[in-house]
C-alpha cells in the first residue's frame, strides 16, 4: 500500500491537554497537505478550526472524552454543539462501566440519543463510537459491535489512546469478524486508534479490516522522510 493511500485513512490527531491554537493550525495545514481523512482536535477548537480549514479537510472532535462516564444528556449536548460549530465527525466514548455491568440497552439508548442530537443539529455528520477494547473481554467487544451497529453510528473505534493500551491486532480482527457476521447494511466500519506508530502498523490494521486510523505519528513519519530526502 502506498503512503498516499495510508494517509487517506488517517484521522490526524492532536488531543493533548496543552494543545494551543498554533498547534491545531499546523495540524490542519498538515491534514490538508497530506490529504488525511480528517484532523481530530479538542471540541473547544472546532469552530475556529472549521473556519480556518474552510472545507479543505474534515474536522473531527471528541465528546465524553476520554472516560465516557458523562451523563447521556451531557453527551447529547456536546455532540449537537460540536456539529453546530462545524465538526464533520464526532468520536464519542461509551460508559465502559455500563458494559461491564451488562447494561447494553442503556448504552444503545445513549448512542441513539447522540445520533439523534447530531442529526437534528446538522444532518449527515459521521459518528464514531469508542469502546476502549483494552478494558473489555472478547465477549463484551463482540456484543458492543452489535450495539453500535444498531445505534446508527458509522464506526466502532478501539481506543481513546488515554487508557491502559491502544489498538491491538486481536481486537481489530475480532471486531471485523463480529461485524462480518451481521446482516445489517450499511456495514459498521472500524477505526483503530492508540499506539499506531509506524507505516507497518498502519498497513497491518488496514489489512485486518480497519477503515480509519487514529494517530498523530503517521504524518510525522512522512514529514521526516521528506526532510531526509531533501537533506
Amino acid at each position: 500500500m502506498n503512503i498516499e493511500s495510508i494517509l487517506s485513512h488517517v484521522d490526524h490527531t492532536l488531543l493533548s491537554v496543552d494543545a494551543r491554537w498554533e498547534d491545531i493550525r499546523v495540524l490542519i495545514d498538515d491534514g490538508i497537505r497530506y490529504r488525511t481523512a480528517s484532523v481530530c482536535i479538542p471540541a473547544s477548537y472546532v469552530k475556529r478550526a472549521a473556519e480556518y480549514a474552510a472545507g479543505r479537510v474534515r474536522i473531527c472532535t471528541v465528546i465524553g472524552f476520554p472516560n465516557g462516564y458523562s451523563t447521556p444528556e451531557t453527551k447529547f449536548y456536546e455532540a449537537a454543539d460540536a456539529v453546530r460549530n462545524g465538526a464533520d465527525e464526532v468520536d464519542t466514548v461509551i460508559n465502559v462501566g455500563w458494559a461491564k455491568d451488562g447494561l447494553f440497552d442503556d448504552i444503545l439508548a445513549e448512542l441513539k440519543g447522540i445520533r439523534e442530537a447530531m442529526d437534528e443539529a446538522a444532518p449527515g455528520r459521521i459518528l464514531k463510537v469508542i469502546i476502549e477494547t483494552c478494558l473489555l473481554t472478547d465477549e463484551e467487544i463482540v456484543r458492543l459491535c452489535g450495539v453500535v451497529a444498531d445505534s446508527g453510528a458509522d464506526y466502532i473505534k478501539t481506543s481513546t489512546g488515554f487508557s491502559k493500551a491502544g489498538a491491538t491486532p486481536h481486537a481489530v480482527s475480532l471486531m471485523a469478524s463480529a461485524i462480518a457476521e451481521q446482516t445489517r447494511e450499511p456495514k459498521l466500519k472500524i477505526k483503530a486508534a492508540g499506539g499506531i506508530s509506524s507505516l507497518e502498523d498502519a498497513e497491518q490494521y488496514l489489512a485486518l479490516g480497519a477503515d480509519r486510523l487514529g494517530t498523530s505519528r503517521i504524518v510525522k513519519i512522512v514529514k521526516a522522510r521528506e526532510a531526509e530526502e531533501k537533506a
